[in-house]
């Protein structure tokens, strides 16, 4: 299950998850394995969906499927700053997208 990730440099296509974040929610993804499908699932399953991440606007349910999918990614992706993240950055970066942060 696969929507236009990232290449994956650093660890083994055949059996990695990755996560592909922008405007504070998923852009793309690449799954391997049927528990993260499944976490991703369960966001698609928690409210619409748009094609354009531009256009999202996740749903608190969404938003927590989205926040407990991110346990099962082992790569995570910034769009905006071509990165990659750690777990938790990908969740602090989720749930704090758009506020001010002074």
């Amino acid at each position: 299950m696969s929507h236009n990730s990232k290449p994956n440099t650093e660890t083994d296509e055949a059996t990695c998850n990755s996560l592909t974040l922008k405007w504070g929610t998923v852009k793309a993804w690449h799954l391997k394995t049927k528990e993260a499908q499944t976490a991703l699932q369960k966001y698609m399953d928690a409210g619409d969906v748009s094609m354009s991440a531009m256009m999202q606007h996740d749903t608190p349910n969404q938003k927590q499927a989205l926040l407990d999918a991110i346990d099962f990614m082992d790569e995570i992706w910034l769009d905006w700053d071509n990165k990659k993240v750690s777990r938790e950055e990908a969740k602090d970066y989720v749930l704090n997208y758009g506020k001010d942060r002074k």
